[in-house]
């Protein structure tokens, strides 16, 4: 798959997802819950600058939160995270 410039969209490996999902268990996840948090999409600039152009879609499940997809976002500068 290409982006707009006709360049390879880049692929998560499994180390990238997984630190990804931590960093999103300590940093996000907890905020999640005291603003009682559903569902949604969320920028991954969380997880570090290397990962501003990533976007995760998340949902509950009872008290924890899940990522369910990840996805490129070849715009994205980071501002959407909390």
């Amino acid at each position: 798959m290409k982006d707009k410039l006709d360049r390879p969209i880049p692929e998560l490996t499994e180390e990238d997802k997984i630190l990804i999902r931590e960093a999103f268990a300590r940093e996000v996840a907890p905020k999640l819950r005291r603003w009682y948090g559903r569902t949604g999409n969320l920028n991954c600039s969380f997880a570090g600058e290397k990962y501003k152009n990533w976007i995760v879609r998340f949902k509950s499940f009872r008290a924890e939160f899940d990522i369910v997809d990840f996805e490129y976002d070849q715009d994205g500068d980071g501002s959407a995270s909390p």
